[in-house]
Formats: structure tokens, C-alpha cells, sequence
């Protein structure tokens, strides 16, 4: 990959689209991990406003630092960029009272997860909506198209996604020539939805060098009898995740009416 090229074809990418709608910038929810921490950077070197949003919900030590040294570092590079710390962990809670936690933990466990998302997509419109934004989502092309690893009108609810062609080996490769702080270069990608420091590889059952391999065994017409062992599990695990996450990456199903009955 020629970084250098793919860097300023985003960042004027994101320069035109953001002057054609006639907006004054991005808003970019920032959580202490590669992919936040690429697009931010790119949107900042379009020169554009860059308002980057801190959205803590009972959120882990690591993250939150993490978040606030690439902020710092940001800051101190582009002067067209700006914070905002909004903690949302009193929303959040005061959401749960109004809602029913009964039913099996895991299943309501991972609906509060994604409630956190869509407060933090809810949060990031109030701020476009107030300064004349637009809402930069930071998803990659194994997350968004390969296992859809993110909540359905929670991080997914944006209006651009300037990294969603780019595995996530390449937005490494973005990151370092960036000069995105080891910290978060080093850290293992997590989504940062229940409050603990899991990784996302905890949760999928296989790393993203493993799904990227399996994206493209996939594009390829292979099946998991193509393999055995370790890449035979690894490919089952992206397949499962692909069919069952089809409905976030499809457009909306819409019930279209027979002429004939209107």
C-alpha cells in the first residue's frame, strides 16, 4: 500500500465531500483505540473544524487515557481541532431504571452494550447539529463489511466513513505513518462497550489478522472445507459472523406496493 497516497486521498476526500454539503467540519467520538484515532487525524489535516468528543460510560482506566493522550497530541498538531468530555455514565444508569433488566444476563447484557453506542451516536448528532458537523464514523472494512462487529445505529450511524475500504492492518499501517501514540498503536482493539478492558478479540473468537485472512479466503469462493485445524475454526467463525450480521450491512428491506394497489 502506497500510505502517503491513500493518506491525502482521504483527507482530500473528506475535504471535498465536507465542502460540497457546506459544513464546517467533523465530529468524531474519540475512544483510545487505532481506528478513532486515524480518522481524527485524517479529518484534522483537511484544515476543517475537528471536534473530537470524549464519551465515557463506566469506561476502563487504559481506555480513557488513551483517548486523552492522542487528544493532547492532536491539539498540539492542528490547531483546527477541539474536545469535549461528555460523560454519559449518569444517562446511561438513569436509562436502566427505566428500562427492564429481567431476562437471560448475557442477552441483557449485550442490549445495554449497545445502548451505550447509540448514546454516543445520539451525542455526536447533537454536536454536528449544533456546529454545523458532520459525523465521521471510524468503522474498517473487515468490521463493517466482513463480520459487522458494530452496533446498528449506535457506531454505525454515521454520515461518512473515510477508513471503511482499509483493513485493519492498513489502518495500522495509516496509524503509524500518522504518528498515532504507541500506546494506542500497541493496545489490542476493543470496542470498549461493557466497561472492562476485553478485547475485541475476546469477543469474536479470533484476531483481525485471522478475519482479514478469512475475508479474503471468502472472496475467493473458498469454503471451511478448503481448510483444517486452526484455519478451518477461524474461518468458520468469520462465516457465522457474516451471515448472521448480514442485516446491518445490507440496505434497509423496504415492502414495496404493487401498482396495481394504489
Amino acid at each position: 500500500m502506497n500510505t502517503e497516497k491513500v493518506v491525502d486521498h482521504i483527507v482530500n476526500w473528506l475535504k471535498d465531500y465536507a465542502t460540497n454539503a457546506k459544513v464546517n467540519g467533523f465530529v468524531i467520538g474519540i475512544s483510545g483505540g487505532i481506528d478513532s484515532a486515524v480518522t481524527s487525524t485524517l479529518c484534522a489535516k483537511t484544515g476543517l473544524k475537528v471536534l473530537c468528543i470524549e464519551m465515557p460510560i463506566h469506561q476502563a482506566a487504559s481506555h480513557v487515557s488513551r483517548g486523552q493522550e492522542h487528544i493532547a497530541q492532536l491539539k498540539k498538531r492542528f490547531p483546527n481541532v477541539d474536545d469535549k468530555l461528555v460523560d454519559l455514565t449518569p444517562v446511561f444508569e438513569e436509562f436502566k431504571t427505566e428500562v427492564s433488566l429481567d431476562g437471560k444476563q448475557t442477552i441483557v447484557d449485550m442490549a445495554l452494550a449497545n445502548t451505550r453506542a447509540r448514546l454516543r451516536m445520539t451525542t455526536l448528532y447533537y454536536h454536528a447539529g449544533l456546529y454545523g458537523l458532520l459525523v465521521a464514523g471510524t468503522g474498517n472494512k473487515v468490521e463493517d463489511f466482513g463480520v459487522g462487529f458494530y452496533t446498528k445505529y449506535g457506531d454505525g450511524g454515521v454520515d461518512l466513513s473515510p477508513i471503511a475500504d482499509l483493513m485493519k492492518s492498513e489502518v495500522y499501517q495509516i496509524g503509524e505513518f500518522l504518528d498515532v501514540p504507541d500506546s494506542i498503536m500497541k493496545a489490542a482493539p476493543s470496542d470498549g462497550l461493557f466497561g472492562d478492558a476485553r478485547s475485541d478479540e475476546d469477543q469474536i473468537g479470533a484476531s483481525y489478522p485471522e478475519l482479514e485472512w478469512a475475508m479474503q479466503m471468502k472472496n475467493e469462493g473458498k469454503t471451511a472445507d478448503d481448510f483444517t485445524g486452526r484455519q478451518k475454526e477461524a474461518f468458520e467463525i468469520f462465516m457465522r459472523y457474516n451471515r448472521n450480521n448480514q442485516h446491518k450491512m445490507m440496505p434497509i428491506p423496504i415492502c414495496e406496493i404493487p401498482k396495481d394497489f394504489k
